[in-house]
C-alpha cells in the first residue's frame, strides 16, 4: 500500500478533491435554512453528501488496498454482478419519480446503474484485450456492443433516458482501439438528421438532403464513387427522417418531447415546460464577472431553480459565483479530461489503455452533457456533474471509476 501511494497520480487526486469540496460548498447554498445546524447532520442534504464525502474516503483506501490484477482477473465477475444487480431493481427496486432505479436501505438509497459504468468499461477492457485488438469484424464488434447494450437496454426499461445515454461514451474507447469510422459516422448523421427533422419537418429536410448527396456524388465522380454507398445513406437517412414523429409520439415520453421544443425553439413556456431552462439561465446571467457571493444568490436562496443541488448545481456557481467560478470549474474538468487521456496514452497494457479511455469518455460526456444542459444547449436529461452534483451513488461510482485507472496507473509506473 505505502508503494501504490507514492506512484499514484497525485495531480488526479488533487483535482477531484478540490471538484468535491466546491461541490458541497455549492450543495450546502442550495439547501441550507438555518445557519444555526450542524453541516453533520445528516437529515439534510448537506449532511448527508458530508456523510457521503466521509464514506468515499474509506471506499478510495479500499480500491486503493487491492492488487492491480484483481481487477482484470474478475472483469467478467464484476460485470455479471452489476448486471444482476440492475434485473434485480424491477423485483426489489424503489420507484422515485416514475423510475425504478434504487434500492432504498431506510433514509438512503443506492443506484446501481452509477456503479455498473466500472463493470461496463472493466468488461470491455477484457474482452477488447482478449481478442488482441481486432475489432475489424462484425461479430468482435456485435459482442462489444452487446457489453453496452446490454446495461443500456435494462437501464432503458427503469426508464432512465439519462443514464443510459452515458453507456454511448464507451464507442469512444472502440473507436480508439480500432472500430471502423463509419459507426461513428452514422452516429453524428442520425443526430443531425434527427434535430434537422424535428426543427423543419420530413417535407422541407427530405429535397434538400438528395440535393447535397447528388452534389457529393458529382464532385467526387472523378475518384469512381461507389453508387450503392450513397444509395443506402440516402435510404437510411430518408426512413430515419420519416420515423423522427414516430419516435417524438411513441418512444419518448411527453416531458421528453417537450424538452426537445425548448431547446429547437418550438415553446417558450417559462412556467411549463421550459421553467427549469429559464430559471437555470436567469441564474447564471445574473451573476457577472465575480458573482453575488456565497449564500448571497436570489435565484439559489430563494429556491426559483428545480434540482439545483443535483442536475442543475452549475447554476449555483454562475449565481454565487460568477463568470470567475464557473471558468474555474470548466478549467478544472478541462485539466482533468486531458490528464485522464495523457494517463490512458501511456498505458503499456492494452487492459489498462481501454479501461482509461472508457474512463475519460464517461467523464467527458458528463461534463459535457450537463453543462450544455444548463445553459440551454441540450435537452434536461437527468445528468448530474461529476464529483460536483448531489448524490452518494454518483460519488461513489465516480470515485471507484476513476481510482481503479489510477490504481492499473500505478501498477505501469511500477514497472517502469
Amino acid at each position: 500500500m505505502p508503494k501504490t501511494l507514492l506512484q499514484i497520480d497525485w495531480l488526479t487526486i488533487l483535482i477531484i478533491i478540490i471538484l468535491i469540496s466546491f461541490g458541497w460548498v455549492n450543495i450546502y447554498s442550495t439547501t441550507f435554512v438555518n445557519p444555526d445546524e450542524s453541516i453533520f447532520d445528516i437529515s439534510k442534504i448537506y449532511g448527508k453528501q458530508l456523510l457521503w464525502i466521509i464514506l468515499g474516503v474509506v471506499i478510495a483506501v479500499i480500491v486503493l488496498a487491492l492488487e492491480s490484477k484483481f481487477f482484470e482477473r474478475f472483469a467478467n465477475i464484476i460485470y455479471i454482478v452489476a448486471i444482476l444487480s440492475l434485473i434485480g431493481l424491477f423485483v426489489f427496486g424503489k420507484t422515485i419519480a416514475g423510475q425504478t432505479a434504487w434500492y432504498s436501505f431506510g433514509p438512503f438509497s443506492i443506484q446501481p446503474a452509477e456503479f455498473v459504468k466500472t463493470a461496463v468499461a472493466l468488461a470491455l477492457a477484457k474482452y477488447i484485450s482478449e481478442i488482441n485488438n481486432d475489432l475489424s469484424k462484425f461479430v468482435s464488434q456485435l459482442k462489444a456492443f452487446a457489453i453496452i447494450g446490454i446495461p443500456l437496454a435494462l437501464i432503458m426499461l427503469q426508464p432512465d433516458a439519462g443514464s443510459a445515454l452515458i453507456y454511448l461514451a464507451f464507442v469512444i474507447p472502440l473507436y480508439r482501439e480500432g472500430l471502423p469510422q463509419a459507426y461513428l459516422s452514422v452516429g453524428f448523421l442520425s443526430v443531425a438528421i434527427f434535430m434537422i427533422t424535428l426543427k423543419f419537418g420530413f417535407g422541407i429536410f427530405a429535397p434538400v438532403f438528395v440535393a447535397v448527396l447528388i452534389m457529393i456524388y458529382l464532385f467526387n465522380r472523378k475518384r469512381k464513387p461507389r453508387f450503392w454507398i450513397y444509395f443506402l445513406t440516402l435510404l437510411f437517412s430518408l426512413g430515419f427522417s420519416y420515423s423522427v414523429n414516430f419516435i417524438l409520439n411513441s418512444v419518448l415520453l411527453p416531458h421528453q418531447k417537450d424538452r426537445f421544443d425548448v431547446i429547437i425553439g418550438e415553446t417558450n413556456d417559462i412556467r411549463g415546460s421550459a421553467f427549469n431552462l429559464y430559471q437555470s439561465e436567469v441564474a447564471i446571467g445574473s451573476g457577472g464577472w465575480l458573482g453575488k457571493g456565497w449564500l448571497k444568490g436570489s435565484q439559489t436562496q430563494g429556491r426559483f431553480v428545480p434540482e439545483q443541488h443535483t442536475d442543475y448545481i452549475f447554476s449555483t456557481v454562475g449565481e454565487e459565483w460568477g463568470f470567475l467560478g464557473t471558468s474555474a470549474v470548466v478549467i478544472l474538468f478541462t485539466v482533468l479530461i486531458f490528464r485522464l487521456f495523457h494517463l490512458a496514452e501511456r498505458q503499456k497494457s492494452q487492459f489498462s489503455r481501454v479501461y482509461g479511455y472508457s474512463v475519460l469518455s464517461v467523464i467527458f460526456v458528463h461534463f459535457f452533457v450537463n453543462i450544455a444542459m444548463v445553459i440551454g444547449l441540450f435537452p434536461t436529461v437527468g445528468i448530474p456533474l461529476p464529483f460536483f452534483s448531489y448524490g452518494g451513488s454518483g460519488l461513489w461510482g465516480f470515485l471507484i471509476l476513476v481510482l481503479v485507472f489510477l490504481k492499473l496507473d500505478a501498477k505501469r509506473k511500477s514497472l517502469d
